[in-house]
């Protein structure tokens, strides 16, 4: 990958920007937790964020889901099959990641927005990225206790839902960082907008109100570092972040 989309957002936490989604890296000597995976073809890139910070594949303790999108479950079979490494994520997620069934945009509303400046060539570049695979994920497991999971960073998972039923935040106390995945985002490809925000209306799957209510949990949090799930790193308090997307 080309090592200027991974920066070093906190100590032993790497961000990773790809060609369209974010993932993160949490270190902790010789093992790590890898945080979203996305699309199916940016597993190479997943891989190579991991050896460009001088681990193997093989160190990654767990995945984390913030949601199971197929743009943030690329790497979840393949690291499963080829290192069975598990993956976690909100109890009430878990069957959204099996394909129990669907909280997705729906292809037909994305074809009714291919109008809209910037959609098309997202699309075309997502679909070259493997938007369209088959991303069931049958191991994936509720998070196995509560609050700080026994991984790698000792990520905490933050209730976040409303892009999807269960999407989670995760809280890095020791590094003063909060993962935001689609929760909160500080830009994406289809909007010119920069900082935090909302994801785009085309991916909204319910009320905005309730979008806006999903990040009150993040408020309280300590944390002056916000990875989101699109856009770039943003620095300063999620406090003010969420009260910038309320603005």
């Amino acid at each position: 990958m080309n090592d200027s989309g991974l920066v070093e957002a906190a100590d032993d936490v790497f961000f990773v920007q790809g060609s369209a989604v974010n993932w993160v890296l949490l270190r902790d000597g010789s093992n790590l937790t890898l945080i979203d995976g996305g699309y199916p073809g940016d597993l190479e890139a997943v891989e190579a964020s991991i050896r460009a910070i001088g681990r193997r594949p093989e160190d990654v303790q767990a995945v984390l889901l913030t949601h199971a999108h197929v743009d943030h479950m690329g790497a979840v079979n393949p690291f499963h099959s080829r290192y069975g490494t598990p993956t976690y994520a909100d109890p009430a997620e878990v069957g959204h990641a099996h394909r129990d069934y669907l909280d997705q945009l729906a292809p037909a509303k994305l074809i009714s927005n291919l109008w809209r400046p910037g959609v098309l060539p997202w699309a075309v570049g997502i679909i070259r990225n493997g938007a369209m695979q088959d991303v069931a994920a049958p191991h994936v497991q509720a998070f196995p206790t509560e609050g700080a999971l026994d991984l790698p960073g000792s990520p905490v998972p933050v209730p976040t839902h409303g892009h999807t039923a269960g999407h989670s935040a995760y809280f890095i106390p020791a590094a003063g960082a909060v993962i935001t995945g689609d929760a909160l985002v500080t830009g994406h490809k289809i909007v010119s907008a920069v900082g935090p925000q909302l994801i785009p209306p085309l991916f909204q799957h319910g009320d905005p109100t309730d979008l806006l209510a999903a990040l009150k949990p993040l408020v309280d949090l300590d944390a002056d570092v916000v990875l989101p799930g699109h856009g770039g790193l943003h620095r300063g308090s999620i406090r003010e972040a969420v009260a910038a997307v309320h603005a």
